[in-house]
């Protein structure tokens, strides 16, 4: 009885051996590995950019969210304040209706914001710091308004809050909104939030 164990343990052995997943020698070619992290930049010269203009920072989209990328806006000397944080959303406007860079699109930017909008002064009875666009904030898709809330509150075109005041070119009151983590995160599916500023 002995012996036929023996026998046994080296047949059971060879029976394991061969279950095992044999090494194959068809090729396998799944592409070059990604040259670049995505949504993921080179760190800019900060020392060049303020050397060209106001060193800014502007929200563009790279998969479902908004990420920020490092810009710079041209303001004139010795604006007044008002006119300052309108030139300075002007400038704002303009970089994010701005293609992506090649290097920003290989690594999967993208904006929503169209060329050719406009920021004007606030109208009377406005508060004082009313940004109004040449397009009316609610006729913007979710991307390219949730692109300027969150662009213009984390600049020195808001009040320093973390809101931002928007009209349109129309009669209709300006509203107050709010860039928040959820609009970062989800911009095709959360607005940013608004309210009335009648009465501020």
């Amino acid at each position: 009885m002995a012996a036929g164990r023996l026998v046994a343990v080296p047949a059971l052995a060879v029976l394991l051996a061969g279950c095992g997943i044999r090494a194959t020698e068809v090729p396998t070619n799944y592409g070059p590995a990604p040259s670049r992290v995505r949504c993921s930049l080179a760190e800019p010269d900060v020392t060049a950019q303020a050397a060209r203009g106001l060193p800014v920072q502007v929200f563009l989209l790279c998969g479902s969210s908004l990420v920020t990328v490092d810009r710079t806006v041209r303001v004139p000397d010795g604006a007044a304040d008002s006119e300052r944080r309108r030139l300075v959303a002007q400038g704002l406007l303009d970089e994010l209706a701005a293609p992506p860079s090649p290097a920003e699109k290989e690594a999967g930017y993208s904006t929503d914001v169209r060329g050719g909008i406009t920021v004007g002064a606030p109208r009377a009875g406005d508060p004082e710091d009313t940004l109004r666009l040449s397009t009316a904030p609610d006729s913007l898709t979710s991307y390219a308004l949730a692109q300027i809330v969150c662009t213009f509150s984390d600049s020195a075109a808001a009040q320093g809050d973390g809101s931002v005041v928007l009209g349109g070119p129309g009669a209709g009151p300006p509203r107050r909104y709010e860039c928040t983590d959820e609009v970062r995160a989800r911009p095709g599916s959360e607005e940013p939030p608004s309210k009335d500023v009648a009465g501020e």
